[in-house]
């Protein structure tokens, strides 16, 4: 698959590519994970190049089969992805909503499109998750969890106690409480 093109082309505009329009055959399956940590790996070698991890997620989206895929005009490539595609790496307050930052560049605003919902990671550690965009979901990193527990307030919601925080006007659960 050759991305030299599109590797320009993102580089110059940081924009993501029109993935909706494009539906080429499967071209097979690649040799390329994405580790729960949000590490990629090709060929059982660490992606290092931050610029070719970028442009490789800009041409990444989940489709109904629940499997993810490099896409391009003209071909598409099966990966493997242990968790969500992506880590959230940042979080900030810009008034009353929290922005994330994904570990391929993404910024996402909570808010009423974009919601927390509490998943299981593979080993069963109820964790938040936020889509992100093409069927796409980023994770929280251990570090941005804990930040928004120390912002969060609990509340209860159908007879339990969840801990949460409120952004742009919506509540984001980050987990349940257990009761004392």
């Amino acid at each position: 698959m050759s991305f030299e093109p599109l590797l320009s082309a993102t580089q110059a505009t940081g924009s993501i590519p029109p993935l909706e329009r494009w539906h080429p055959a499967l071209s097979g399956r690649m040799d390329l994970t994405i580790r729960a940590d949000g590490h990629w790996v090709h060929e059982g070698t660490p992606m290092r190049r931050t610029a070719l991890v970028r442009l490789l997620s800009t041409l990444l989206r989940r489709e109904a089969d629940g499997e993810h895929y490099l896409v391009s005009p003209v071909e598409k490539w099966q990966i493997a992805v242990e968790d969500c595609a992506f880590v959230v790496v940042d979080a900030e307050r810009d008034g009353d909503s929290w922005w994330l930052t994904t570990n391929v560049g993404d910024r996402v605003a909570l808010g009423e499109q974009q919601r927390l919902t509490v998943t299981a990671t593979p080993d069963g550690t109820p964790v938040p998750q936020v889509t992100v965009r093409f069927g796409l979901a980023a994770r929280l990193g251990r570090n941005v969890f804990y930040r928004l527990v120390e912002e969060g307030e609990s509340r209860g919601i159908d007879g339990r106690e969840q801990l949460g925080l409120v952004s742009a006007g919506h509540w984001q659960p980050l987990g349940e409480l257990e009761a004392m």
